[in-house]
């Protein structure tokens, strides 16, 4: 199967309209709509339930939407690798959010630049949720990822949990109390109403600095992991345990296919050194460290 006519389906299938699909292909729409009819042909089956008011996914097209967006990526992916391999000084691409490392980004790069299979490492900052396709796009070789994130195509392993903390100003009645809940914020539980608070970054499209700084002045509060108490301590700021939030779990996330020995070294040094970091926040003797040693690295 060519790439092409998964193109053209795909966006269809996005656009569920022939004709804002075949302007966004820069073509027209009958050439579109014989592809796409030549490919259900191809394939035997019938991707779109067409009338003359609208158009909409059948089952198996909802199912090859998944599968043609993974192998267009992993096409687009092998190429941007192999230019990136050509490169003078070919090194690893770090992607992860601002202030989205939970503290763990310098000690980790210190540690891996003592390592034998150390190469250079590039930091990529991104958007929140962005990681995980600059990864599949091959844009990135590794990535700090807060769950939950689409996992197609990747491998990850678990950094760091934290509970979250409400970020609302000191001046605020809710500072004067010691834990807070998501009813105290008037929050619901729903997943969607949550996610519209949770980060508020993601809600605002601020850096956390300039998110804080909008906290103080009494305009929003923001729901947070707890490691921005320790790093982003402020007096115009309160931080309060929220007791029902769910925790924040950050990964170290890579592609399946990679076999690069750097950056298995890099996801091994990440995984043992925030399992010694939790150990020693916790009051414990760091564990011995098993050592990960993800399949296909």
């Amino acid at each position: 199967m060519e790439s092409r006519p998964l193109r053209y389906f795909v966006a269809v299938a996005e656009e569920l309209n022939f004709a804002r699909a075949a302007e966004r292909l820069g073509i027209s729409p009958p050439p579109l709509s014989r592809a796409v009819r030549r490919l259900e042909a191809d394939l035997g089956v019938t991707l779109f339930e067409r009338t003359t008011h609208s158009v909409a996914l059948t089952p198996p097209g909802e199912v090859l939407l998944k599968e043609a967006r993974i192998a267009l990526d992993a096409l687009q992916a092998a190429g941007r690798r192999a230019q990136r391999a050509a490169a003078p000084q070919a090194g690893l691409v770090l992607a992860m959010k601002a202030d989205g490392d939970a503290g763990l980004l310098e000690p980790v790069l210190e540690r891996f630049a003592a390592d034998p299979a150390a190469v250079p490492v590039t930091v990529r900052l991104c958007g929140l949720g962005e990681a995980p396709a600059l990864l599949r796009r091959g844009e990135a070789d590794v990535a700090f990822a807060h769950e939950p994130y689409d996992r197609t195509g990747l491998d990850g392993e678990p950094l760091a949990t934290e509970e979250r903390v409400a970020a609302v100003a000191a001046s605020h009645p809710l500072a004067a109390r010691t834990r807070l809940t998501l009813d105290d914020l008037g929050l619901g539980r729903r997943d969607g109403d949550l996610d519209r608070f949770i980060d508020g970054s993601r809600r605002h499209g601020q850096d956390l600095a300039q998110l804080l700084t909008r906290v103080g002045l009494g305009e929003l509060f923001a729901v947070l992991p707890a490691s921005v108490t320790r790093r982003y301590p402020r007096p115009g700021v309160a931080y309060r345990p929220v007791t029902d939030a769910p925790p924040a779990v950050m990964t170290i996330a890579w592609p399946q296919q990679s076999r690069s020995t750097a950056t298995a070294a890099l996801v091994r040094i990440a995984t043992d050194l925030a399992a010694a970091l939790g150990a020693a926040q916790a009051g414990a003797e760091p564990a011995p460290a098993a050592g990960v040693h993800p399949v296909g690295l």
